[in-house]
């Protein structure tokens, strides 16, 4: 049910039928006020500047030939020219009813679904995840999810750093803590850190190792038995690592959805020589190099994109675009979306602009590079610790639960310390989720773990109780929610705007996929919950004058509102309980 939607397509015809040429805007909007009705079309002023024509005729001949009874019970202009909606609450009763009934609350599957390709997350193994890895995981993560909901076919496609000059000075410090006898898993790859500073330290410092690093790096890349078991060793470890933070974070990635850098190495030549076939890439000072007026600078220079190094080396512009290539042309891939810093926005657009040229991507694929802004500290810089190290993922979840359980611990409740250690693992991960996800994609914002976790204004610690005070009702009435099959009777104000909100989700989500921008479920979860309030204060429910009908009618509503709540959430994959 997307009733904007159906306005739209009725709106179009409208138009058409007022004199309007097809493919007309309409403005289909929410109205902001209720006196305005519940939706706008917008598109008369518009309209009838292009045609020189008076806006408010054009809006009645609109109106005329708008076919919208079965779900407006009015229709009206007002100010210059703007067409206001009100709905039917008969209308709003049965589409509710309907998604009463239905496991997806009557949000529909895709009627042409796509298959996309997300790449999200995709940290570097030879280091352990950090806060800069977060926005990438968790947008990506809840994305996916929407466009799961609504029928797409996803391939998930974690581009873990798994190669590359590192990895030599890696494999080779490996050998020789293994040749002293030291357990892996318990001690070397235990703090991938230090591990990575110790190999570090020698390759800089210590005689002949820089040597021997190189000399690893060269054999790994040949296919050598030793070299390729080693580093085989060293990425099961670094991927358990990964592993266990998703695990934590609750997203959906697994070992299955690993696509990593090395997975293209064999493709590599073959890209750089399409390339220079195609006379895309040229020779300059012994690199390979692809010249892109597209993104020439204000002199006019062109913008200079690296595909092979002077010495022969590959770089992760070579393998971004074998991505492409996999990814359009064997996967058949309808959309990509590739979730990283904004920092690398220029790094994206020469990559999209080479594929293309090149028939890496079809044109039938669509590529989206959705970049994030960065996660700040107090002091407006991006978010270190307190000595100005990098905050590992890790430790900052566990934090979060940490603080989460202190914050719990002075609400009354019969809980065992099992449960609300529980608890204090759904809100504290959820806290930092949706306090990240809220804003608005593109947007740095201030880490602030007081926000976060308040069970006032709009926080994952409020929504979730929000859901727990309905949930709390039907234990309270003794009521097995999943069997209420009442009617829904809609009479009071609080009851349309709560109504009209339920039904809007699947509206919500089309604009959260469409745009890759988790930030308007947030937003909508929080109004859901907020005019919930609204209507629980002013529709009484289980006092004794309340009839019957009236008041299976509401726990309908309250049902819908639980199940909108833990469906939304779960689609940012923040949990729920039934009790807080």
């Amino acid at each position: 049910m997307n009733i904007k939607t159906i306005l739209i397509e009725k709106a179009n015809a409208a138009m058409v039928a007022a004199g309007i040429p097809e493919g007309s805007n309409p403005a289909v909007t929410q109205s902001t006020r209720p006196q305005f009705g519940d939706y706008q079309i917008n598109g008369a002023m518009g309209a009838a500047k292009a045609l020189k024509t008076n806006p408010r005729e054009l809006a009645q001949k609109i109106i005329d030939n708008l076919d919208v009874s079965e779900l407006a019970e009015k229709t009206e202009i007002a100010g210059p020219g703007f067409i206001n909606i009100h709905l039917k609450s008969q209308f709003l009763s049965k589409s509710l009813e309907a998604a009463n009934q239905d496991d997806k609350l009557a949000v529909a599957e895709h009627s042409q679904p796509q298959k996309v390709v997300v790449d999200f997350s995709s940290p570097n193994l030879a280091k352990e995840m950090h806060v800069g890895h977060l926005r990438s995981t968790i947008i990506g993560d809840s994305v996916v999810r929407a466009l799961e909901f609504r029928g797409d076919t996803v391939v998930r496609q974690n581009h873990m750093g798994d190669w590359g000059t590192q990895f030599g000075m890696l494999i080779a410090h490996l050998e020789d803590l293994l040749n002293q006898g030291v357990d892996l898993e318990s001690v070397a790859l235990a703090d991938l850190e230090t591990f990575y500073r110790d190999a570090k330290k020698r390759f800089d410092d210590e005689e002949g190792f820089a040597d021997k690093a190189r000399d690893y790096v060269v054999k790994l890349q040949s296919g050598d038995t030793h070299c390729q078991k080693l580093w085989t060793l060293f990425i099961d470890t670094s991927v358990k690592h990964s592993e266990e933070v998703y695990q934590r974070l609750n997203v959906t990635l697994t070992r299955d959805d690993i696509m990593a850098e090395s997975a293209y190495n064999s493709e590599l030549n073959n890209v750089i020589a399409l390339l220079k076939e195609k006379s895309i890439a040229v020779e300059d000072q012994g690199a390979q190099v692809v010249f892109l007026d597209e993104l020439a600078n204000k002199d006019g220079e062109p913008s200079v994109f690296i595909v092979q190094k002077s010495g022969g080396g590959f770089l992760y512009a070579t393998t971004d675009l074998a991505a492409c290539d996999y990814r359009s042309n064997k996967l058949g891939a309808d959309r990509i979306l590739i979730f990283v810093d904004a920092r690398q926005s220029l790094h994206f657009n020469q990559v999209e602009l080479t594929a293309r040229k090149a028939g890496f991507l079809r044109d039938e694929t669509s590529y989206e590079f959705s970049p994030f802004g960065t996660m700040m500290g107090s002091d407006g810089k991006p978010f270190k610790t307190r000595t100005g190290g990098t905050v590992k993922l890790a430790d900052l979840l566990e934090e979060a639960i940490s603080r989460a359980t202190d914050k719990l611990a002075d609400r009354e409740s019969g809980l065992t310390d099992a449960e609300r250690g529980e608890i204090a693992r759904k809100v504290g991960i959820g806290a930092v989720k949706y306090a990240d996800l809220s804003k608005h994609r593109t947007s740095d914002y201030i880490f602030n773990w007081d926000s976060m976790l308040s069970f006032e204004g709009a926080t994952a610690p409020y929504l979730q109780y929000a859901y727990t005070r309905v949930r709390s009702i039907f234990r309270k009435a003794n009521i097995d929610s999943d069997a209420l099959t009442a009617s829904i009777n809609i009479e009071q104000p609080q009851e349309k705007a709560l109504a009209i909100k339920l039904l809007q989700l699947e509206e919500v989500l089309d604009l959260m996929i469409s745009e890759a921008t988790p930030h308007v479920l947030c937003g909508y979860l929080y109004e859901l919950a907020s005019l919930y309030m609204t209507f629980y204060e002013a529709c009484p429910i289980l006092k004794d004058d309340v009839a019957a009908d009236v008041r299976d009618s509401r726990l309908v509503l309250c049902n819908l509102v639980a199940d909108t709540l833990r469906t939304g959430l779960d689609l940012l994959g923040i949990e729920v309980m039934e009790q807080m």
